[in-house]
């Protein structure tokens, strides 16, 4: 049965985690891999998780199943928290979530949830997007298209391309759009842009649906969710997937949110029952720990508070990184424009240089990144900073 199978190619970030892990240079970056990590390369725990979980295993008493929608404080606090209590509260009888086994087991979830809902519905995604949307959403038997978005010479969104593409999505289409900090680009919307999106959405029927993977990590938890809110309070549907492996630090523990907002309370529960039968035949039940402590961080004022400081300081330090590389690259006397980095949002950018440059990074100086120049900035610190300055301006000559 299996001897006629060939190796498939390494994912590249995988392979780059392998290739980064087995370099003995003592000065190799991992500008790669798409986790926070602090001044010292690390990516901690984050002290309110610390503590969640030194209260759950003191107090925690079974460990039985929680059922195929997952927690339902969790759920109603995750609502909460991406849609503010206000809409959540508005929304509450046309609206549910369900608990996922992090981002990925909830885009999963919803593209196996649309497509029972209408066989081969047309999704279309950004160009570029997150390279995982493409299988999570079209293996499920999504047809998918793309529209413009980031232009690499001017390192900016192509909005009027977009938005003439986007006329062609109609009733029973879904448009897929990044919450915040559009990955890879790390460019995001204005506020101005979503409320086209909105009235285009409201003018032509389409299902918005967001990924909203980095809330808290672009301007602010409640400022990344301007476009959740603007189109959840607008439109008659709407789909956002969410995640606590970035901002909660809590990557293993697979912790996400499928949330849908149907357009009667009839329908709603119609789309409960059918998104409860379709988890149920695909993991059957969500791991639970992670969850729960996500629910002590965000029911607890205390440990919110301390969550919601230190995540502060996590933006802040990115933001700061990147205003840190494009003053150092422009004093070091690097000829190149690379100011816009310093206007875009959460861990990632495109620096913008070939694959040649980037291969070359790899090779000659341990720098790790995808051929697409994608860097996460948070790989990026006060001891690595001006051997990766040097490196840049060598390699752009």
């Amino acid at each position: 049965m299996f001897q006629q199978l060939t190796p498939l190619a390494a994912d590249p970030i995988l392979g780059l985690m392998a290739a980064f892990r087995a370099d003995n240079n003592p000065r190799r970056i991992d500008l790669g891999v798409g986790v926070y990590k602090d001044e010292l390369g690390n990516t901690p725990v984050m002290r309110a998780v610390k503590e969640a979980e030194r209260r759950l295993l003191a107090s925690q008493m079974t460990k039985t199943y929680v059922g195929p929608a997952g927690a339902v404080v969790y759920n109603e606090l995750v609502a909460q928290l991406i849609l503010g209590k206000e809409l959540a509260a508005a929304t509450q009888t046309r609206r549910c979530t369900f608990q996922t086994p992090g981002g990925c087991g909830g885009l999963r979830l919803a593209a196996e949830f649309i497509d029972k809902s209408k066989p081969g519905a047309r999704i279309f995604v950004s160009d570029p997007t997150w390279a995982n949307h493409i299988p999570l959403l079209g293996e499920a038997g999504l047809q998918i298209e793309t529209y413009p978005y980031y232009d690499y010479a001017t390192h900016s969104i192509r909005f009027d391309a977009m938005m003439q593409t986007l006329q062609q999505a109609k009733v029973g289409d879904l448009v897929l759009l990044h919450g915040c900090c559009h990955n890879p680009c790390g460019a995001d919307l204005n506020q101005d842009q979503w409320r086209a999106i909105r009235d285009l959405a409201l003018k032509n029927g389409f299902t918005p649906f967001i990924d909203l993977a980095y809330q808290g990590l672009g301007d602010g938890v409640d400022e990344d969710c301007f476009g959740v809110r603007l189109l959840g309070a607008a439109l008659p549907e709407l789909i956002v997937v969410s995640s606590c492996s970035k901002n909660f630090g809590v990557y293993r523990e697979r912790v996400g949110a499928l949330t849908v907002i149907c357009q009667t309370p009839e329908s709603m529960k119609a789309a409960a029952s059918l998104i409860a039968s379709t988890a149920r035949g695909i993991y059957s039940m969500p791991p639970d720990h992670g969850a729960t402590v996500v629910e002590m961080i965000l029911a607890d004022a205390e440990l919110r508070a301390d969550w919601e400081t230190e995540l502060t300081d996590m933006r802040e330090r990115i933001n700061g990184l990147r205003t840190l590389l494009v003053n150092r690259l422009k004093a070091a006397g690097v000829k190149q424009d690379f100011s816009f980095i310093q206007n875009e949002k959460g861990m990632f950018s495109f620096l913008g240089i070939s694959v040649s440059q980037v291969q070359r990074l790899t090779k000659d100086y341990s720098i790790y990144l995808v051929d697409s120049s994608r860097i996460n900035v948070a790989g990026i610190n006060d001891a690595n900073i001006d051997y990766l300055v040097d490196s840049l301006k060598t390699v752009l000559g």
